[in-house]
């Protein structure tokens, strides 16, 4: 199976850098050009699933990118929790707490990073049950959460690892390549994409799901 791993378009808060988990975000005119940019760069692909985040933000992007009346809601795809630190900035933290890492420590209120690698588990263990090629519209820190998950890593490793917004990532069950281009956590990524244009971002066999 392979997962196209959509990030939704801009918003303010994603724009300011301030953590956007619950607030309930839609696009801004840049996000929605965004969003319309990913239909013709997902047109080559036949999706068995489209599972969209129950934010307003990840929700937008989906049906701007033609995808909206095939999709439905996966509640296990929304952002991280942030509890307290909800619209605040990571310098913002750091004022208090200088070495704060949240892929190491406890949003207070919020989730954990073993709250969010668990949740990640759990869906990749569903999409391991699904046949062909899903499509997944979610957010920047859960769905690095995702895609460390999926070959196998733990949360504090996401550090390097970056979704822009409006991007799409490819995760398949076999290595996928694409011949000169590096990844954002310094893998290289030759991916064979039949004219797709994909972001080039994760490359492993998923310790999850074998070929």
């Amino acid at each position: 199976m392979k997962v196209c791993l959509v990030r939704h378009g801009e918003t303010a808060w994603s724009l300011s850098g301030q953590h956007t988990g619950l607030t309930d975000l839609g696009l801004t005119a840049h996000g929605e050009v965004e969003s319309r940019a990913l239909a013709p760069r997902l047109r080559g692909l036949v999706f068995a699933k489209v599972l969209v985040s129950p934010r307003l933000r990840a929700r937008q992007t989906c049906e701007l990118a033609g995808l909206g009346t095939a999709s439905a809601i996966e509640p296990d795809l929304s952002e991280w929790v942030y509890g307290h630190y909800e619209g605040l900035h990571s310098a913002d933290i750091r004022n208090d707490t200088p070495d704060w890492n949240i892929w190491r420590d406890r949003c207070p209120g919020g989730e954990s990073p073993a709250d969010v690698s668990d949740r990640a588990d759990r869906l990749i263990a569903r999409l391991c049950a699904m046949p062909g090629t899903v499509a997944l519209f979610t957010h920047g820190q859960f769905g690095a959460a995702l895609a460390a998950r999926w070959i196998g890593l733990k949360l504090v490793e996401c550090q390097h690892f970056a979704l822009n917004t409006g991007s799409v990532s490819l995760l398949a069950s076999i290595p996928i390549t694409r011949m000169g281009a590096s990844s954002s956590c310094g893998m290289k990524c030759p991916l064979p994409t039949q004219g797709l244009d994909i972001d080039p971002f994760l490359s492993e066999g998923s310790p999850y799901c074998l070929p």
